[in-house]
C-alpha cells in the first residue's frame, strides 16, 4: 500500500525539521511544497505532501505518522 500524508505548519523551521523527520523516516516528497497565506491567524503557512511504501492493506484507523 501507499500511504500519503500532507505536512502542514507556520512558516519557521518547525515546519522544515517535521519535513526532515518524514524524510529520515522513510517518507518520499511527493509534488511540490505549498506556501499560502492564512488570514485567519495572519500568518504564512508551509505544506508538503510526502508518500511511503508500506505493508499491509488499507485501514482507516491507522495512525499515518506512526508508519
Amino acid at each position: 500500500m501507499k500511504a500519503y500524508r500532507f505536512l502542514t505548519a507556520d512558516d519557521t523551521s518547525d515546519f522544515c525539521h517535521k519535513v526532515t523527520k518524514a524524510l529520515a523516516d522513510g517518507w518520499d516528497l511527493y509534488g511540490d511544497p505549498t506556501y499560502a497565506h492564512d488570514a485567519t491567524s495572519g500568518v504564512m503557512r508551509c505544506g508538503q505532501a510526502v508518500v511511503k511504501d508500506v505493508d499491509g492493506d488499507y485501514d482507516p484507523s491507522v495512525k499515518l505518522g506512526s508508519l
